[in-house]
């Protein structure tokens, strides 16, 4: 039996602001609450996927399907969590040679497989990065608290809308209270939509990549892990509460929208 896909881009027009990190780790979360989730790393140029989880290369990739070379079904592996991965190659040789124009085309024939497939674009608002967002149901802009990256957040957004794309919400990443320049209630109102995700400038996320893996699979408590599951929650709709103590909830929430009390 053929499952409903819904397919999700996650998106920023800049980079370094934690897109990958968060397709990765979100990726595993919808995974963790039951939904049979497929990442694709469709950054065709400057992929990360297979490189962030320890395995950059891979006998059979996205860019073998584009190709026409083999079947993008042959190109999914299914990482120890259950997650399923489609990598991008990283050849330089494969890069130059792409094809972008065949990725809807590979997409479409994921369809039916999976509850969810989830995109890492691109970052920019170029046709590498145009061409898996026209392919998306929906959207979800990353972007940090600091001005130059909500102006490039901000530009996503009207990519977004002239494609005419339903955007899930705002995921504001490497949250740190003593360096932000604007609060969430900035970034809503500059944005003019919700942020739905906060996820904390947190050491256990470089010691995962170190690790080869996603801060939701080595550090499951950690504060960035727990707030991956939280955005997950929030997406699909169930119910999720956290195991910290409500006393480090609340200074959690307090140190994020830089209230003291």
């Amino acid at each position: 039996m053929k499952k409903k896909t819904s397919i999700i881009a996650v998106v920023s027009a800049k980079g370094g602001v934690g897109k990958s990190t968060t397709a990765i780790n979100l990726a595993m979360a919808f995974t963790h609450f039951g939904k049979d989730t497929t990442l694709v790393d469709a950054n065709l140029i400057t992929p990360n996927i297979g490189v962030y989880l320890g395995v950059p290369i891979l006998p059979i990739t996205l860019h073998d399907a584009l190709k026409g070379k083999k079947p993008i079904t042959k190109a999914v592996y299914l990482h120890k969590t259950g997650t399923k991965i489609v990598p991008a190659s990283i050849s330089f040789h494969d890069i130059k040679k792409v094809n972008h124009d065949n990725l809807p085309e590979c997409l479409n024939k994921l369809k039916g497989t999976t509850d969810i497939l989830l995109l890492d674009t691109p970052a920019g608002l170029a046709k590498e990065t145009i061409i898996p967002l026209k392919a998306a149901d929906d959207a979800l802009i990353i972007t940090n608290p600091e001005m130059p990256s909500l102006t490039d957040a901000l530009k996503t957004v009207k990519l977004c809308q002239e494609l005419k794309k339903n955007i899930l919400g705002v995921v504001v990443t490497k949250t740190n209270s003593k360096n932000e320049d604007l609060s969430i209630k900035d970034i809503e109102a500059m944005l003019e939509l919700e942020v739905i995700g906060i996820i904390p400038e947190d050491r256990a996320v470089k010691h995962a990549q170190t690790k080869k893996d996603a801060v939701f699979n080595t550090h499951p408590e950690s504060a960035a892990a727990l707030q991956y599951k939280k955005l997950a929650a929030h997406l699909l709709g169930v119910s999720y509460h956290t195991t910290l103590p409500e006393q480090s909830l609340l200074d959690l929430v307090l140190k994020f929208f830089n209230i003291k009390e």
